[in-house]
Formats: structure tokens, C-alpha cells, sequence
């Protein structure tokens, strides 16, 4: 079979509105995606909740219900789909292989764009690795999934605005929640009102009152939320058994079984690095993300990435982001040329420039803690090998000078995660038993295969498509 004209590697908000942009101009599509359903991470199972669950759709609000138009809109596009699919190599030359159903393939391409969206940035704090403790995102795929709510006491710790809105959905869905306890800097909040004005004006507005209506709900509910903390601990010894921690100078101590940790979201590097491409700093957000243009073109030709995955803009503004990919990617197939492009791309740039107004603003607020880039010695930062923060500053002792090297130290970043949960930790804390910056020090280099495969999936392998 020739090559597809685009595949597109994700299923959230900017995989599908690329991919349905491509096919409805009759471009020979394929969507690529490990789960079983569109709708990525923010939308997940949202047919099935838009369908069969309207109680839990009310529960999850308009937003997480927007999705449903977007998969609606792909389903009838005519594009190709492989859901419950594993992308385990790409490359510079526009090959994508996967696994799907015990069975490895390699599909070929004239364009790719890379749209796999954040991950929630690891929060390595004492007692982090204990039975309890997950994250605010996986709190919400159990709800969005199976509707599922803790029953016993849960308290939700970070910063950012998906702490909010958890906490809001876990009130509605009626789960017994203990506590919110809220990192957010004073520092930060100071120091996010220069990007205020602009937010307001250039359309952030509506961001701002959905964040303000969340905090108005939490605290009409009358959980506890503490604001400032600092030194959060989580205590058990086999689960978690409560959480200690400052906040405005007080210690405090709740009972607690299930720990929920947030600090906010950056980009998922792990395929764009193996592909090879270029990567640079953002000091604020403190996280790499690819370089590329305002269409999303990066650093290897043919290749683009769109949404969270280029930057954290949010759903709406991946949605956005998605269509003036794919409007390039017509534009390189030859389907239209560069004037029409920019006519076609018009609404998208001004309806993503809106949602990207209150960027600034909030990537100020929610800035990362040294606390948590930087933890203590005796904390665990590499979950798979356990290896702590401590090991890592000793091989850095003995003349470690960057994450790879200290693979062949202490193994961190070889595990079952192949380093996503570890990586930032690792090279934040390098980069300050150092003294340099987390850009000079780098990152893992990421290799194949991306996620675990086994050998009969590789004998298993299909012709090239």
C-alpha cells in the first residue's frame, strides 16, 4: 500500500480535530491511538458518557461534554482508526510502528503529526511511593471511566487548575473529600498580577471566571482547604494513613487514605525525542518542550506536533492548534497552496490566540516550587529503580555530569517507565548539585521501543502497509 498522505498520532483534542480536517478534504487519513475510544485524556470515554451516563456527564461539566461533538464530527470524517494501538518507534523518515492485537506493523507517511498531549509533571514528595497515592489525573480517569469516586477519606495536594477542577467534580460526584491543600506561592501570586490585565483584555476573561467559580464551590462545601503549604509529607507505612504539612507558619495533620498529588502538566517528550527532534527551555514552566513553528512544523521535515505536546495551552486551545497543523500538512501534500492555507487556518489563530492569552498569567501562578523540582535527599525520585534524589547528588559527587551518565551509575530511568515519572527530577537535580541550568544539563536520550513490546509481537509482524 503507498504511503498515507497523514498520520496522526494521538486521539485528544488536537489528533482529532487535525485528522478530521485532513479527511473531510479528502486526504487519505490514519488516527492512531492507545485507547479504545477518541477523546485522549481530557475527553476519555466521552461517547460513552454522552450517550449511556447524562447523571456523570453533569458531574464532569460543559467542558469535558464539548468532546462529544469533536469525536461525533471525526467518527463521520472518513478518516482510518486504530484504537487500542502502541506506537513503539518513529522516525526522522516518517515510519510509525506500532503493536495492536499481538501484532506489530509498519505504516509509512508524507506527513506525521505528533499530538500526544501533557503528563502530569511528578510530584516527589516523603511518602509518595505508598499505596494511596496517585495522581489528580488518574483520580479522574477512574471517574471518566468507570465512574468510579474514593469512599474513603481523600485529600487532593498541589497547584494548578486541574486541582480545582477535581475538587469540584468530586464534590458533584459525591466523594468523601477531606482536604484541599494548595501550594500555590505566595511568591506566585504576587508575582502573576503583571500578566493579569492582558489575560483580561485579550480573552482570557472566561478562564478566569471558571477558576474563580471552582474556588467559590470548594469553599462553599466547607472542606477544609489550606493555602501556602509547604513541607507536605504523606505518613503511612504499608498505605497511606494521613498527610502532615505547613501552611501560613501552622503545622498540620490530617487522617488520609488515598492521597491525590498535582502540580501541574508539560508536555510529553518521550516520542518527540526519539524521533530526534529539537527541544528548548521554558524557564516559567520550568519543562522542555519541542521547538516549532506557528503551524506546528518541527525541527525534521514532515513532521509536526499540535497541542499540549508543543506547550500547555489546554483542550480547547489543542483543538485549535490540531486544525492550523493540518493546514500545513495540506498545504505540503499539495492540496492547497499557501494563501489558501492562511485563509483556512484565520478563525483557528484568532480562537487560539484568545485561549492562549491567559497563559502568562497562569503559568506565573502556577510555577513550580524548588521543593518539588529539587527534593530532599532521602526522597525517592526514580519509582522503578528506586533511586533518591540523595544517590543521584552522590554520583554527581564522584563527577556525574548529566542524566544518561547517571544511568550507568545507579540504573535510573532503565525501568518499566524508561524514564517519564523521573526524567525532569533527574535533571533538575543534577542541574543543581551543579550549579547550571536544567537546559545545560539535558535529558535522557530517549530510545526504542517507546513502550514495552514482546518478541511475539515482533515475530508477529505484518507487512509493511
Amino acid at each position: 500500500m503507498s504511503p498515507w498522505d497523514a498520520i496522526i498520532i494521538g486521539a485528544g483534542p488536537a489528533g482529532l480535530a487535525a485528522a478530521t480536517l485532513l479527511a473531510e478534504r479528502q486526504a487519505r487519513v490514519l488516527l492512531v491511538d492507545e485507547q479504545p475510544a477518541p477523546g485522549g485524556q481530557i475527553y476519555r470515554r466521552i461517547e460513552h458518557v454522552a450517550s449511556r451516563r447524562p447523571d456523570l456527564l453533569t458531574v464532569l461539566g460543559a467542558d469535558y461534554a464539548h468532546g462529544a461533538d469533536l469525536a461525533k464530527r471525526f467518527r463521520a470524517s472518513g478518516a482510518d482508526y486504530l484504537p487500542e494501538s502502541t506506537v513503539w518507534q518513529v522516525t526522522p523518515e516518517r515510519e510509525v510502528w506500532l503493536s495492536r492485537a499481538g501484532r506489530s506493523a509498519r505504516h509509512e507517511a508524507q506527513t506525521i503529526v505528533i499530538a500526544t498531549g501533557a503528563m502530569e509533571r511528578p510530584v516527589p514528595v516523603p511518602g509518595w511511593t505508598l499505596p494511596g497515592v496517585m495522581t489528580a489525573g488518574a483520580v479522574q480517569i477512574l471517574l471518566k471511566s468507570a465512574a468510579l469516586k474514593a469512599d474513603e477519606p481523600l485529600v487532593l495536594a498541589g497547584s494548578g487548575p486541574l486541582l480545582y477542577l477535581l475538587a469540584e467534580q468530586c464534590l458533584a460526584a459525591g466523594a468523601r473529600l477531606a482536604a484541599v491543600l494548595d501550594t500555590t506561592t505566595a511568591e506566585n501570586e504576587g508575582a502573576a498580577l503583571v500578566h493579569l490585565p492582558a489575560a483580561v483584555l485579550k480573552g482570557g476573561l472566561a478562564y478566569l471566571r471558571k477558576g474563580l467559580k471552582l474556588r467559590a464551590a470548594i469553599r462553599k462545601s466547607g472542606v477544609p482547604w489550606f493555602r501556602h503549604v509547604t513541607k507536605l509529607r504523606i505518613e503511612g507505612t504499608d498505605a497511606v494513613a494521613g498527610v502532615t504539612f505547613e501552611s501560613r507558619g501552622r503545622t498540620e495533620r490530617l487522617d488520609a487514605r488515598l492521597v491525590a498529588l498535582h502540580e501541574g502538566v508539560i508536555p510529553a517528550q518521550q516520542m518527540t525525542r526519539s524521533i530526534g527532534l529539537a527541544h528548548e527551555w521554558d524557564a516559567v514552566s520550568h519543562c522542555f518542550r519541542p521547538t516549532v513553528d506557528a503551524w506546528g512544523n518541527s525541527s525534521v521535515d514532515g513532521i509536526l506536533v499540535a497541542g499540549d505536546g508543543a506547550g500547555i495551552g489546554g483542550a480547547r486551545a489543542a483543538e485549535h492548534a490540531g486544525r492550523l497543523a493540518a493546514a500545513e500538512m495540506l498545504r505540503r501534500l499539495g492540496r492547497i497552496d499557501g494563501a489558501a492555507r492562511d485563509r483556512l487556518a484565520q478563525a483557528d489563530r484568532r480562537a487560539l490566540a484568545a485561549h492562549l492569552a491567559i497563559r502568562p498569567f497562569l503559568d506565573r501562578l502556577y510555577a513550580p516550587r524548588a521543593e518539588i523540582l529539587e527534593p530532599a535527599d532521602a526522597v525517592t525520585i526514580c519509582r522503578c529503580e528506586e533511586i533518591t534524589a540523595g544517590a543521584v547528588r552522590a554520583v554527581v559527587a564522584q563527577g556525574c555530569l548529566g542524566p544518561n551518565q547517571a544511568k550507568s551509575f545507579l540504573r535510573c530511568g532503565m525501568g518499566p517507565c524508561q524514564g517519564r515519572l523521573c526524567g525532569p527530577t533527574v535533571t533538575s537535580v543534577i542541574a543543581g548539585a551543579l550549579g547550571q541550568s536544567d537546559e545545560e544539563v539535558g535529558y535522557y536520550r530517549i530510545r526504542p521501543p517507546l513502550k514495552p513490546i514482546t518478541l511475539g509481537e515482533l515475530a508477529n509482524m505484518d507487512a509493511a502497509e
